[in-house]
């Protein structure tokens, strides 16, 4: 203890030196204080507290908060997070090769990776972690419990797992393994003459796969004579990948992006490089609200290009640079350092974020820049596609039953009465009604955004000395009668959501697309358009 107070005393020294010999107008004045400050600060608290403190904790209590006072993409990565941070940038990672999420007091295992530690240790979606190498999990943090199961190649964990269905918990040790997840898991063929590919993350190598997906489709198919191109959910990766998926559509030497920061010397242009695979097969680029940073990179550059045709919800609106910096002990600083700009000229950040999401701009207040033919774009607030499609899911009561994770539960349940389902192709969920049963044995219930205002409406008023009682019982009443009509009403859409959960559970996630593909609106869509030569090229002439 003496040892690191004397350490930080020196350093308090260093710090007070150097303030002297900083003018007090420069800024870096400020900076030598506020570390001398906090230096002090932080000593004095470690001391003499009177309940012991965790250093480490009381760091990162005070880094998180640094970083929420900035932008939502700039985060402090520790040393026992770095797997994470692997996984989004290269599409690996070390680990047991399974997705889970924390479903009351315990963590879930949700998906898994086909071959991997945990499918070959026969784990299944549905299984609760009970315990880990022994320690209790219930009720620990979910990040807590991904940190343990991920670790060096070779390594072992013991898992306590309780499975629905089964009366005994039993034990499973699983051998770490790296897990390489594709970031194109599925392309093929959903019409005549039309083909697909997906591009779920832009981690390594996503412009070459890319690249030798729509290679495949059209030596398979001679007379191809459109493709879409799905990046809808796609939340990004590598900078330079965006640019590598890009040339695969556009010829070689054309702007992709420009990054523009602080420190001039790190503003750069980024060209395609390469020879394009196909300049002129007719595309047609799917994106929604969860479509961020290098997709959206991608589909402004199609758009700024007039080389294919977007459609879908308005992008996320991520428009900002990050860059990774070592700061020690095998610990990062991820950054914003600049904004990146697509060749219009335009740059596709919000300019809000409430709670860490973007907030929506109003197209009045969005600066117009034109295409290549000469079409209006709009700056900020996301990439809004050339054709607007309502998302097939966002209905109150489907984002209830995601959210409550009832259409997991209802299929893990389903699962244990079915060994295996026919092909994709040939399999449809016919029992609706024991669906709706189920969810009566659940006790579902959602509230509606009515619902809420009416709840802050009996608030107000009864704080006001108003009787509105009687009045807001019958609206409650009358919205209440219209919510059991709702699941009705959203028939398609939930059938569709069980479909793909219960592919998932039997093909991985291979099967979970090729099953949304059958039922999915904005796929039709975009294959009516392909094959509507005349509209395609009207779109894109503006």
């Amino acid at each position: 203890m003496k040892r690191i107070l004397k350490g930080l005393g020196i350093v308090a020294v260093l710090l007070v030196g150097m303030a002297v010999t900083v003018p007090p107008n420069n800024k870096y004045f400020e900076i030598i204080k506020n570390l001398e400050i906090f230096s002090n600060l932080y000593k004095e608290i470690n001391t003499y507290y009177v309940d012991d403190v965790d250093p480490g904790h009381l760091m990162r209590i005070g880094i998180d908060a640094m970083m929420e006072s900035l932008d939502p993409f700039t985060n402090y990565i520790s040393e026992s997070e770095i797997e994470g941070y692997r996984f989004m940038t290269e599409g690996k990672y070390n680990g047991i090769g399974a997705v889970s999420k924390k479903m009351g007091r315990y963590v879930t295992i949700t998906d898994l990776y086909e071959g991997q530690a945990a499918d070959k240790a026969g784990l299944k979606p549905g299984d609760q972690i009970i315990a880990v190498d022994g320690q209790d999990a219930g009720d620990k943090d979910p990040d807590a419990i991904n940190n343990i199961l991920r670790g060096f190649p070779g390594t072992t964990v013991e898992l306590d797992i309780r499975r629905p269905g089964r009366a005994d918990d039993f034990k499973v040790t699983l051998v770490r393994t790296e897990v390489q997840v594709p970031n194109v898991p599925f392309y093929g063929m959903v019409g005549e003459d039309i083909g697909y590919i997906a591009l779920t993350t832009f981690t390594r190598d996503a412009g070459a796969n890319v690249a030798n997906a729509l290679k495949d489709l059209k030596s398979q198919n001679p007379a191809l004579k459109g493709v879409i191109f799905d990046l809808r959910g796609n939340g990004g990766g590598l900078l330079n990948e965006a640019v590598n998926v890009s040339n695969v559509f556009i010829p070689r030497g054309e702007l992709v992006v420009t990054t523009k920061g602080k420190v001039k010397d790190w503003d750069r242009s980024f060209s395609t490089m390469g020879q394009a695979v196909d300049t002129d097969i007719p595309l047609v680029v799917l994106i929604n609200k969860n479509s961020a940073s290098a997709s959206e990179i991608v589909s402004g550059v199609i758009q700024d290009y007039d080389r294919g045709v977007l459609m879908g919800q308005r992008s996320y609106g991520k428009g900002l640079v990050q860059n990774t910096r070592d700061i020690g002990y095998n610990s990062k600083l991820k950054l914003t350092t600049a904004k990146y700009y697509i060749p219009s000229g335009r740059c596709i950040q919000s300019v809000e974020y409430k709670d860490g999401e973007p907030v929506h701009i109003p197209d009045e207040k969005r600066t117009p820049f034109k295409t290549h033919n000469g079409r209006t774009v709009l700056d900020g607030g996301g990439v809004k596609p050339d054709i607007m499609v309502d998302e097939f899911s966002s209905e109150p009561v489907v984002k209830s039953l995601l959210e409550q994770d009832l259409i997991f539960h209802y299929v893990t349940e389903y699962c244990l009465h079915h060994d295996s389902i026919a092909s994709i192709e040939g399999f449809h969920f016919t029992d609706f009604d024991g669906f709706l049963d189920f969810l009566g044995q659940k006790q579902f219930d959602y509230d509606t955004e009515s619902e809420k205002l009416l709840k802050q409406l009996q608030k107000k008023s009864s704080e006001e000395g108003y009787a509105l009682e009687a009045q807001i019982g019958q609206l409650e009443a009358s919205i209440e009668s219209t919510k059991k009509d709702e699941l009705v009403q959203n028939k398609t859409a939930i059938i569709d959501l069980i479909e793909k959960e219960i592919a998932s559970r039997y093909f991985y996630q291979k099967g979970k697309i090729q099953m949304g593909l059958r039922n999915d609106a904005e796929i039709q869509q975009a294959k009516s358009l392909l094959n509507k030569s005349g509209d395609y090229e009207n779109l894109l002439k503006g």
